[in-house]
């Protein structure tokens, strides 16, 4: 118990120190229309960038797919899609229980 006191104390102590310490950091000065140029520039760079590996990344999943999948089977009839199947060979009945048989009478 005193050992969980202590640990919350202490925990509160360092997030206290923290925030103390970071509210006390100057703001950073202005960019100047250069700066702003530049970190645009570097910001696009950045994101050509990722979007070239995500492209490969996806070039590279299809191509795995296709080289696992050749020759596969058809889908089972549960990855179709149809309605009524439940996936086991096993149908849903055409409409549901009436709800006056559904559960047993209440007790008086």
């Amino acid at each position: 118990m005193h050992t969980t006191i202590r640990a919350l104390l202490g925990a509160g102590l360092v997030v206290t120190a923290f925030g103390v310490a970071v509210a006390k950091l100057p703001l950073p000065p202005p960019l100047t229309d250069a700066q702003k140029a530049e970190k645009a520039a570097s910001d696009k760079a950045t994101a050509d960038a990722a979007k070239a590996a995500l492209e490969r990344a996806e070039d590279k999943a299809v191509a795995n797919y296709r080289a696992n999948h050749k020759g596969a089977a058809a889908p089972a009839p549960a990855a179709t899609g149809q309605v009524g199947d439940s996936g086991g060979g096993k149908s849903l009945p055409a409409q549901p229980e009436k709800a006056s048989n559904a559960h047993s009478p209440p007790k008086k």
